[in-house]
């Protein structure tokens, strides 16, 4: 699931959250590791401009640092940047946050990537918005390099050439799994062959299947044209899906018409579905008025709904 509080875009915050903070996300990331959630997310934005902040909000914490402090109230459940815009970012730059997140964390962390929207911030950071696509797919292949064993890594491309510069820690990973977020064709396209997996963004159920079938073909097309893929050798490609808000049991409020809502064993077999259409991997929320009841609810679906999906 991503995390909520970290993130509070007015298409999805809940009222409560303008009022959390640490110790909720704390409580929050305790409740996934207890109930066996596979991982937890934080976006990435470095700015809102001022233009989109009536709707975006300008509650963004840092990826980095926001999983970093929950690794250490955490066992088991995986840390993922949903995602991580590395565009913004020099490889080597990125490689020693995450590098040292992964060590700190246990070898736990997945690297979300994807290629950014807002303006704004690429134009203050000093980086090319319109080439933000080609900056992505070299930083891709860069971060495979520096995220690898080596200490010493080496990359040589038209953006990004480096070696001989040693950065430790390395990863406890031997690699990074690095998913690709985003439902344009051309991020679509980048997670077929430069991802291990692939994260979209808002994509309705009826539109998966396409979607999956593409990722599919290309994946099949560049294997027979001898062409190698970008992903981790030996790793499975990862499909993954944002399902529907979610409210187990009978709710005694209004959470909206779009809500998968009743017992756990109808939940279930609507979820399967989404396995049905080649899905490995589903990120779910919650509705909830407070803290409390998202975490009743996290522990809930835990126990009664995950288990049989």
């Amino acid at each position: 699931m991503q995390l909520p509080v970290q993130s509070q875009s007015t298409l999805y915050a809940e009222g409560w959250e303008a009022g959390a903070g640490p110790e909720d996300l704390v409580e929050i990331a305790r409740t996934a590791d207890r109930a066996g959630f596979g991982y937890l997310a934080s976006c990435d934005h470095v700015a809102i401009p001022r233009r989109l902040a009536p709707a975006m909000s300008t509650v963004w914490y840092d990826p980095v640092a926001t999983l970093g402090f929950l690794a250490g109230v955490t066992e088991r459940v995986r840390l993922l940047s949903h995602v991580a815009v590395v565009g913004l970012r020099h490889p080597l730059l990125t490689a020693k946050q995450y590098a040292t997140l992964d060590q700190l964390a246990g070898g736990r962390l997945i690297l979300g990537v994807g290629a950014g929207h807002v303006r704004e911030e690429f134009e203050v950071l000093g980086v090319d918005f319109e080439r933000r696509g080609a900056v992505l797919d070299e930083s891709i292949d860069a971060l495979r390099a520096a995220l690898g064993p080596d200490e010493f890594p080496e990359h040589h491309g038209k953006l990004y050439d480096f070696e001989g510069l040693g950065q430790q820690p390395r990863p406890v990973q031997e690699s990074i799994p690095l998913w690709v977020g985003g439902s344009s064709p051309a991020a679509v396209r980048r997670a077929a062959l430069k991802g291990d997996g692939w994260l979209p963004q808002g994509d309705p159920r009826d539109r998966l299947p396409a979607q999956i079938e593409r990722i599919r073909r290309l994946r099949d097309e560049a294997a027979r044209g001898g062409a190698a893929n970008g992903c981790s050798e030996g790793t499975p490609f990862v499909i993954g899906a944002i399902t529907e808000p979610l409210y187990l049991g009978t709710p005694a409020w209004d959470v909206g018409r779009r809500t998968l809502t009743g017992p756990p064993d109808a939940l279930a077999e609507s979820l399967r579905a989404y396995r049905a259409m080649g899905v490995h991997q589903i990120q779910v929320r919650f509705r909830s008025r407070s803290r409390t009841e998202l975490t009743d609810q996290m522990a809930a679906f835990g126990a009664d709904v995950a288990p049989t999906l």
